[in-house]
């Protein structure tokens, strides 16, 4: 049996089945309780659960975020939701020096199966202060699961089995897709942590993206696929770990790679992504390997020149053109 569901319902279809499944399963954070979320993701939980299970939280991310990575050293796992990823500024030195290395620093006595999740990246027209990409910037640091799906299916998926982790868990959701639909499956399923999916097979080129900007590969990909193109693509799902393995094959099928980001260019993902295929793939690529992200400049506040500063689908066009057109 199948349901269709919006993004934003497969994420509390996930939490409401962890917290029925195990006891332990809690969530807080700014107006997850009385208003249902900032994004209504957590609709419906309160009446369901009550206020020991689902709680608000002051505006102070310091605080709730140290709350719950206690709360997660003494056994219970907590769900911590911000109600941007621009907000985790504000608790960056409890998710850095204590979520993540509390396991280590205490000689592996206290695990810390903590997720933090909510909207990361741009919205439309928030402007620089809400629009950072957080992934590399914690994506530097041992210790921390980071996923970023891009769909319904593997959003639900997903966050069930980072609830179900003994290690803290960023779990990277956007704004802008919590209303696209998809159709689901009605029995439990989860998807596992550390996996790409190939979403289209193609010996033409190699295309790697997460999170949104994996709707524009898409499109890109459908164009190409009207003139006889046909481009693997690859959503990575799991940012960190990463799955080079299934990157690396692929590459090594294509000769070429285009990696999409919605984050900045320098210290991105897309530049892990494409040192990993030039460090296994050298031999093999008859082009460099190209990226497409976010242009070096704060976030405009203006709709035309936010578009211009995102990756589009028809720079990600001319990107995989300028690189086929390479070819040695």
């Amino acid at each position: 049996m199948s349901q269709k569901v919006t993004l934003r319902e497969a994420l509390r279809q996930a939490i409401d089945e962890e917290m029925t499944r195990d006891e332990d399963v809690f969530i807080l954070g700014e107006e997850v309780a009385e208003y249902n979320g900032a994004y209504k993701v957590t609709k419906g939980l309160l009446d369901k659960w009550g206020p020991m299970r689902v709680l608000d939280t002051p505006i102070s991310e310091n605080g709730f975020a140290g709350l719950g990575i206690g709360a997660a050293m003494t056994g219970l796992r907590p769900i911590v939701e911000f109600m941007s990823f621009n907000f985790s500024f504000v608790a960056a030195d409890q998710i850095i020096s204590n979520a993540i290395k509390m396991y280590y620093m205490s000689g592996n006595r206290f695990s810390v199966p903590i997720v933090f999740r909510g909207p990361n990246g741009a919205a439309a027209q928030v402007s620089s202060q809400h629009s950072h990409c957080v992934e590399a910037i914690y994506g530097n640091l041992p210790g921390l699961i980071i996923v970023a799906p891009s769909n319904a299916y593997d959003a639900k998926g997903l966050l069930k089995s980072s609830i179900r982790n003994n290690n803290p868990v960023l779990f990277l959701e956007s704004e802008l897709s919590y209303n696209d639909q998809m159709e689901i499956p009605t029995e439990e399923y989860l998807v596992a942590i550390g996996e790409a999916k190939v979403l289209q097979e193609g010996d033409a080129l190699t295309l790697i993206s997460h999170s949104r900007m994996v709707n524009l590969c898409q499109e890109a990909a459908a164009k190409l696929k009207e003139k006889g193109i046909l481009v693997e693509l690859i959503d990575l799902r799991t940012v960190k770990p990463l799955d080079r393995k299934t990157v690396i094959e692929s590459v090594k099928r294509t000769h070429f790679a285009v990696v999409v980001e919605e984050g900045h260019l320098f210290g991105g993902i897309a530049s892990e992504v494409a040192f990993e295929i030039n460090d296994a793939c050298f031999e093999y690529l008859d082009a460099p390997v190209a990226r497409v992200c976010q242009r070096e400049t704060p976030m405009p506040y203006s709709k035309a020149i936010e578009k211009e500063t995102m990756p589009t689908v028809e720079r990600i066009l001319k990107t995989i053109e300028n690189t086929l057109a390479r070819k040695i």
